[in-house]
C-alpha cells in the first residue's frame, strides 16, 4: 500500500492511525540516524582537527631541535664565521647536548607514529655494512602454504634479506682447570708421579683470568667506571666482587705495566716535538683521611702532523707537585709545547744549554681568553681578535701531514703576516685600556708569550696549539670526576700506569681490552725484557 495514493489509504480509522503512527516512526527512526551520522562526522572532524593540531605541534618541536642540532654542528664543523658566535663546548659535552636532541626527536616520532598506528616509513638510505667479523645468526621464516597450493611444488625465485645488530650482555663464566696426575711403575721398581705444570698466572692463586683483569681496568681507566660502580654492575650478574679486592688486582696490574709505561715515556721523548699538560687528581692523604691535591702530568707525541711515521703515543705520570721541576725531571729537553702556565716558562731558563728546553706556546689558549669577552659581547675589540685568529687554523688544516720544510715555508707566506698584524693590534689597544680589565688582561697574557706563541711560524715540527695533548688527558678528567679521587700515591701510580698504556692503545685504534688481556697473559708466562718493544700497543696483533 502506498500512503502517497489516496486511493489507496483504508477507510478504517484504527488502520489509518496505525499508519500514521508508523510513518511518523520511520521518519523519527531517520531522524535519530540522520543525527548519529552527524555525530560521527562531527566526531570524525574533531579527530583530525586533534591530529592536524598534534602534528603540527610536533612538527613545531621537531624543527626547533632539527635547528638547534643544525646550530651544534655548524659551531663543530661549520665555516670560520659560524663558529664565531658558539660558545666552543668540549668534545663530551657537545656529544652529549647531540645525544639528548636525538632522544627528544626520536620520542616525539614515536609518540607520532603511535597515533597514527603505523611507524612512518624510513627513507630509503645507504647503511653501512656491520662489521665482517660479527658473528651471524640465520634466522628463516618461510610463509604459510596457502590452502589452494597444498602438494604443489615450490620454485624458490629469491629472498629479502635484512641485518639487526644484536647483543648479549657480557656474562661471566668459570674457567676450570684440571690437572690429571699419573704414576707409572718403571723398571727398578720405583714409582714416578706424573702432572703437567700449572699454568702462570698474574695473580698467583687468585681467582680472576686476565681478561678480567683487563675487563675492569679498561671499565676503570678507560670507561670512567669507578669500581664501586663496577661493583654493584657485576653483583646483578650473581657475582661478588669487592671493590677493596678489585683495587688490590689494579695496583698489580699497574706493577706490572710499569716497565712498559717507562718504555711510552722513554719514546716520547725521543720524539721531535712533545706535548705537555698536567690535571689535577685528589688524593687521599695517608693517616690524616683528609684529601690532597696531586697532579696527574701528560705527556704526549703525535709525529702525523708534519708527515712523520711514528706511532702517536701519550704518558702520564703522578706526582705531588704542580711545579715546573716535575717536567724537568721527567724529560730531557727538546721542543716542548704546552698552554699558558708559568711553571713552563722557566724550564727553558734554568737548565743547561746542552738539555734546554725549547718552548712553543698555545694559540687555543690564548684564543680562548679572547673568546669569552666575545661570547659575552662585552668587547667589540676581542670579537675582531677571535675573527683575525680564525684564519690560522685554516691555514693549518690545509698543511697537516705534509714535511716540515713545507710547512714552515707555507706558514711564513700566508701565517707570518696575519701574527705580525694580530700583535701589532694588540700593541695598539693595551695602553687605551684600564689595566685591570679582563680585556687587558687577555692582551698581556698572550703578548707576555709572544716568543713563545711565534715560535711554530719558523718550524713545521710545532703545532699551532696543544689540542694533541688536551684530547689524551680529557678521559682522565671524567675518571677523576666520576672516581671522587685516588685511593693513595700507590693508586695515583698505578692509574697513571695503566691509564698510559690504555690511552695509548686507543690513540693507535688498538682494542685497549683486547690488547691488555694478550699483554698480561704474555708477562704472566715470563715475557722477556729484551722484547719489550713487541707489547707495545702500536705493535699489537690480534
Amino acid at each position: 500500500m502506498n500512503p502517497a495514493d489516496p486511493q489507496q489509504l483504508p477507510d478504517d480509522i484504527a488502520a489509518l492511525r496505525a499508519m500514521i503512527v508508523a510513518a511518523h516512526a520511520r521518519e523519527a527512526a531517520a531522524e535519530q540516524k540522520r543525527l548519529a551520522l552527524e555525530a560521527e562526522v562531527a566526531a570524525h572532524e574533531a579527530a583530525i582537527a586533534q591530529m592536524n593540531a598534534a602534528k603540527a605541534a610536533d612538527a613545531e618541536k621537531i624543527a626547533r631541535l632539527e635547528s638547534i642540532v643544525a646550530m651544534l654542528k655548524r659551531a663543530q664543523f661549520g665555516t670560520r664565521s659560524e663558529k664565531l658566535r658558539i660558545d666552543p663546548l668540549d668534545a663530551e659535552q657537545m656529544a652529549f647536548v647531540f645525544d639528548e636532541l636525538q632522544t627528544g626527536l626520536g620520542a616525539i616520532r614515536a609518540e607520532r607514529d603511535k597515533r597514527a598506528g603505523t611507524a612512518a616509513p624510513r627513507p630509503p638510505r645507504p647503511r653501512k655494512g656491520f662489521a665482517p667479523h660479527l658473528e651471524r645468526i640465520e634466522q628463516i621464516i618461510e610463509p604459510e602454504v596457502p590452502a589452494d597450493c597444498v602438494g604443489l611444488e615450490a620454485v624458490r625465485i629469491g629472498e629479502d634479506v635484512s641485518e639487526r645488530l644484536d647483543v648479549t650482555p657480557a656474562t661471566f663464566r668459570v674457567i676450570v682447570t684440571r690437572r690429571p696426575k699419573y704414576a707409572y711403575r718403571l723398571a727398578d721398581g720405583e714409582d714416578r708421579i706424573v702432572q703437567a705444570p700449572a699454568p702462570d698466572h698474574l695473580i698467583a692463586g687468585g681467582i680472576p683470568t686476565e681478561a678480567l683483569l683487563a675487563q675492569v681496568a679498561v671499565s676503570k681507566y678507560a670507561d670512567g667506571l669507578p669500581l664501586y660502580r663496577q661493583e654493584e654492575i657485576y653483583a646483578r650478574d650473581g657475582v661478588e666482587l669487592d671493590r677493596s679486592l678489585m683495587a688490590q688486582w689494579m695496583g698489580r696490574v699497574g706493577f706490572e705495566l710499569e716497565p712498559l709505561a717507562q718504555y711510552v715515556l722513554h719514546t716520547i721523548k725521543q720524539g721531535e716535538r712533545v706535548f705537555a699538560d698536567e690535571t689535577r687528581l685528589p688524593t687521599l692523604a695517608p693517616g690524616s683521611g683528609k684529601v690532597k691535591t696531586a697532579w696527574l702530568w701528560a705527556y704526549a707525541r703525535d709525529d702525523r702532523p708534519f708527515g712523520g711515521s711514528g706511532p702517536p703515543m701519550a704518558a702520564y705520570r703522578f706526582e705531588d707537585s704542580r711545579s715546573g721541576d716535575c717536567v724537568a725531571q721527567h724529560l730531557d729537553g727538546g721542543i716542548l709545547q704546552v698552554d699558558g702556565y708559568a711553571a713552563y716558562n722557566r724550564l727553558g731558563k734554568d737548565r743547561g744549554t746542552n738539555d734546554a728546553m725549547t718552548l712553543a706556546g698555545c694559540w687555543a689558549h690564548s684564543r680562548r681568553k679572547f673568546f669569552d669577552l666575545h661570547a659575552s659581547d662585552s668587547s667589540p675589540f676581542a670579537s675582531a681578535v677571535v675573527k683575525a685568529m680564525a684564519p690560522l687554523w685554516a691555514i693549518e688544516e690545509d698543511i697537516r701531514g705534509h714535511g716540515a720544510e713545507l710547512r714552515t715555508s707555507i706558514r711564513a707566506e700566508r701565517s707570518r703576516p696575519i701574527v705580525t698584524e694580530l700583535f701589532a693590534m694588540l700593541d695598539r689597544e693595551l695602553p687605551r685600556l684600564s689595566g685591570k680589565s679582563k680585556l687587558a688582561e687577555a692582551i698581556r697574557y698572550t703578548l707576555s708569550r709572544r716568543a713563545a706563541l711565534e715560535r711554530f711560524l719558523a718550524d713545521g715540527r710545532i703545532e699551532i696549539d696543544s689540542n694533541i695533548v688536551e684530547r689524551a688527558i680529557r678521559p682522565q678528567t671524567i675518571t677523576r670526576k666520576n672516581a671522587l679521587f685516588a685511593g693513595s700515591d700507590g693508586g695515583g701510580r698505578a692509574w697513571a700506569t695503566i691509564a698510559t698504556l690504555i690511552t695509548t692503545a686507543k690513540m693507535n685504534g688498538v682494542d685497549p681490552h683486547a690488547w691488555l688481556t694478550q699483554t698480561l697473559e704474555r708477562i704472566a708466562a715470563g715475557w722477556p725484557n729484551s722484547k719489550i718493544d713487541d707489547l707495545m700497543p702500536w705493535n699489537f696483533r690480534q
